[in-house]
């Protein structure tokens, strides 16, 4: 059942406490077809890929120990958002409800509201602002105006948070330009191929699906949810390298790969060198 054969839920008159959260009940519907591997989940594959941040979170909190020892609040508070990504978007694709529409998009605002909050460098902070606290408070005001628009017209809110993208592409590039640490430039340039390759699958899957319903192949939407967790995979540790640089000055960053920067196929993190003697 696709989005232009069912009516959407804008159509359907006023909604009501009980109808937000009925299956189909949201304004987007992807290329899968619904329910047609299961009886209680509408979207098989576009479910079970967000299995793939279920492994993402964890794999940040162990890799990165070494920075989770000096500063774990961050860390964890990113870790748990992103394990509430993969939840609430299992959810959403699970029931098409617009209760899950509205979470799966929240909670993606929001863990990019908390890694902003903690992780932006403070010489790129507006002139306005004089320290760490005050840009807490202006990320929660203007994430609380956000999340309030998001009501308005939820269909939109995945165009405006995949944009959020390109500035994050624009600070890494900004960074890069200062750092000549090669490993972190490689990192970079394999962190933008997998969001590149992510990003196409989910424009494809929204604007091509007429084209791969003919080839029986409507299955990019699931593509998008395991190539975005490997790019954020690459994309944590760099930030983390980065606010390491600027905010525990007495430590030396130092990108590693496990199991071993030997294998073909490696996860990285940052590791901590002992903090330099103070004379």
């Amino acid at each position: 059942m696709r989005a232009g054969k069912r009516m959407s839920f804008s159509q359907q008159g006023c909604p009501t406490m009980l109808s937000i959260f009925s299956y189909l009940s949201a304004e987007v519907d992807w290329c899968e077809g619904n329910f047609e591997r299961s009886t209680i989940i509408a979207e098989y594959y576009n479910t079970i890929s967000n299995v793939s941040f279920f492994v993402l979170s964890p794999a940040l909190l162990y890799l990165n120990r070494q920075y989770r020892q000096q500063r774990a609040l961050p860390l964890y508070f990113v870790s748990a958002l992103l394990l509430c990504v993969g939840v609430f978007s299992m959810y959403f694709h699970m029931t098409l409800s617009y209760v899950g529409q509205l979470l799966d998009e929240l909670s993606i605002l929001w863990t990019l509201a908390v890694a902003y909050s903690f992780w932006y460098p403070k010489v790129y902070f507006p002139r306005c602002i004089k320290n760490r606290k005050h840009f807490l408070w202006l990320s929660g005001v203007i994430t609380v105006v956000s999340t309030l628009m998001s009501f308005i017209k939820p269909a939109f809110n995945a165009y405006v948070l995949n944009c959020i993208a390109f500035h994050l592409l624009y600070l890494t590039w900004r960074e890069l330009k200062k750092c000549k640490d090669k490993r972190v430039h490689r990192m970079a340039a394999v962190m933008v191929m997998w969001w590149g390759l992510a990003i196409t699958s989910w424009i494809a899957d929204k604007w091509l699906c007429s084209l791969w319903q003919t080839i029986n192949f409507p299955y990019f939407h699931s593509f998008w949810h395991v190539l975005i967790a490997i790019s954020l995979l690459y994309c944590c540790p760099l930030v983390i390298y980065f606010n390491i640089t600027y905010e525990m000055p007495s430590f030396k960053p130092k990108l590693e790969y496990w199991p071993s920067n030997s294998w073909p196929v490696v996860v990285p993190y940052v590791a901590l060198e002992q903090p330099h003697k103070q004379c």
